[in-house]
């Protein structure tokens, strides 16, 4: 069975992480890497070849998927560059600097229907969120009411001297380069906000993009959200609270790479009357994370099948950073200290 051949652009922090799941796939292989520290071109001794410029490597090889784990100002490029390519593209979380990133992206993906372009969410992947979200469509715990999300670090990962503390090539901070996975969550569970209201600072570390982000948000049908998305969680949390007509459901801790935010577990309140506010509760842990695993394997279904790509699709993934965008601008000094937009450009599918 011939297995496909897959280039990963950016070698620093996720693509070592994602190397080992792509080869796990019965019918992936890498097959040349890319990293601006390599400083040369040459091949390992497995016979994986390496570039010190992405773009080589998509020229040079005869790929036909592209993984894209660069920083955010180069991101929206070399999908770009993969598609042209007619390479099947996958690009980390976030999709690009700003929404015009993202549409330049979906212009080029129309051009180009055969091909398949999923964008990296893997917190949509970690079972605890799975079998909340089963729980929610379910109906069994009432219509949804609310959300209170927290998703906080101590700084955003190498802030100092780092192109995440520059906005020129980040676009943004702890909410762009982390809480767009909480903005997302809510966004699967209770649908598209119309209402948005924020506070966003940089008072703490004082670097040019943003270390807290305070959200309000509502949906059409009345679905409330609370987000915080912060760089100054000294104790790294993870905690998302969504209440229900008969009940609630927390989620707590997520496995992560850096093993910081503790368990991940999943608990479930059945109100009922006469508890005085203190249901009979069930709580579930998790102790493995396959959602790295899950998402490559999926897209290689989308791939390999041809099935439409659903979860982080490219429209999924400008609607969300619509909505980042979206609560920069409601904090009107935010918006005008850095010339923002809120203008959201004409969607097409």
């Amino acid at each position: 069975m011939k297995r496909l051949r897959v280039g990963i652009a950016g070698y620093g922090v996720v693509g070592p992480r994602r190397r080992p799941f792509i080869d796990a796939h019965p019918q992936l292989a890498t097959a040349a890497i890319s990293d601006a520290r390599f400083g040369r071109d040459g091949t390992f001794p497995d016979g994986v070849r390496f570039y010190a410029d992405y773009r080589r490597m998509i020229a040079r090889e005869a790929l036909d998927l592209l993984f894209v784990s660069l920083p955010n100002d180069l991101a929206a490029d070399a999908a770009i560059r993969g598609l042209e390519k007619g390479l099947h593209t996958f690009c980390e979380k976030p999709p690009g600097r700003d929404i015009a990133d993202v549409a330049r992206v979906r212009a080029v993906e129309r051009k180009h229907p055969r091909l398949k372009l999923k964008y990296g969410f893997n917190h949509r992947y970690h079972d605890s969120v799975r079998d909340a979200l089963k729980i929610v469509r379910s109906g069994r715990l009432g219509r949804l009411l609310n959300l209170n999300g927290v998703y906080g670090k101590s700084r955003i990962v190498a802030f100092e001297n780092s192109w995440r503390a520059q906005r020129r090539h980040a676009g943004g901070g702890i909410l762009l380069d982390q809480g767009i996975h909480m903005v997302d969550l809510m966004r699967l569970f209770a649908g598209d906000f119309a209402e948005v209201h924020s506070v966003v600072s940089n008072e703490f570390w004082r670097h040019d993009v943003e270390d807290n982000a305070y959200a309000l948000m509502k949906t059409r049908s009345g679905v409330v959200a609370l987000l915080h998305s912060s760089a100054t969680q000294w104790r790294h949390r993870f905690n998302l609270d969504i209440a229900l007509e008969k009940g609630s459901l927390t989620l707590s801790g997520i496995l992560s790479g850096s093993k910081s935010y503790g368990a991940e577990t999943l608990t479930v309140a059945r109100a009922a009357h006469g508890d005085a506010g203190d249901p009979s509760e069930v709580t579930t842990r998790y102790n493995e994370d396959n959602s790295w695993r899950d998402e490559i394997f999926e897209f290689a279904d989308c791939v390999l099948k041809g099935t439409p790509v659903v979860h982080g699709s490219s429209l999924e993934a400008l609607k969300t950073m619509e909505l980042i965008y979206r609560i920069y601008c409601a904090d009107p000094a935010w918006k005008r200290r850095y010339r923002l937009s809120d203008r959201i450009p004409k969607r097409t599918r």
